[in-house]
């Protein structure tokens, strides 16, 4: 196991930055052991997957967020729009270098259709707060209230989701992204 952990850290790694510690990968690989159904017997058909993966992994969570004013409110509020949560830190470069052409995005996305939620993962949210007055950010930034839901235990930042209307999500990706982009203006304003 430790051979596939180690690859697939560096190729997380070249991607983005890696936020996981060493217990939350032993936490992630027995959940994933857990999750994956029992190799076949010669004789017997493969087991399906567990369902819980399926709805985990295909739906805007409900998290607790906290905005700049220090108000509370769930991410699932934002249903019935179409919601992009980037999951970043102000230590990780490919965070900070992709966050420009975040913002032009949401420029040019129909506001009254689209939410647009920037994750802080900082140890502190004044850091993340400090972060985004020096640099001018426009975008709103958000800190985890409470335990981050399981679709958002990522192994590398930035990671960023797109969820249409219904919850579902129509884009994930890990690593830094150009969003500024007529693809991701034309999937957020469809």
């Amino acid at each position: 196991m430790k051979r596939l952990i180690l690859p697939v850290s560096l190729l997380v790694f070249s991607y983005g930055c890696i936020s996981s510690t060493a217990e939350e990968k032993k936490e992630t690989a027995a959940t994933q052991e857990s999750v994956t159904p029992p190799a076949p017997q010669p004789e017997q058909p493969a087991a399906p997957a567990a369902p819980e993966t399926a709805i985990a992994t295909s739906a805007l969570p409900s998290a607790m967020i906290t905005d700049v004013n220090n108000q509370t409110f769930n991410l699932s509020e934002y249903k019935g729009k179409k919601v992009f949560v980037n999951l970043w830190a102000t230590w990780c470069g490919p965070c900070r270098a992709e966050i420009p052409s975040i913002e032009r995005l949401a420029a040019k996305a129909n506001k009254n259709k689209v939410a647009f939620v920037m994750l802080s993962l900082d140890d502190s949210f004044d850091k993340a707060r400090a972060y985004a007055q020096n640099n001018n950010m426009k975008l709103p930034i958000f800190y985890p209230a409470g335990e981050l839901p399981q679709l958002f235990n990522v192994e590398g930042i930035p990671t960023t989701f797109i969820f249409d209307e219904n919850g579902s999500i129509i884009h994930q990706q890990t690593g830094s992204s150009d969003f500024d982009t007529n693809e991701f203006l034309t999937m957020l304003n469809k």
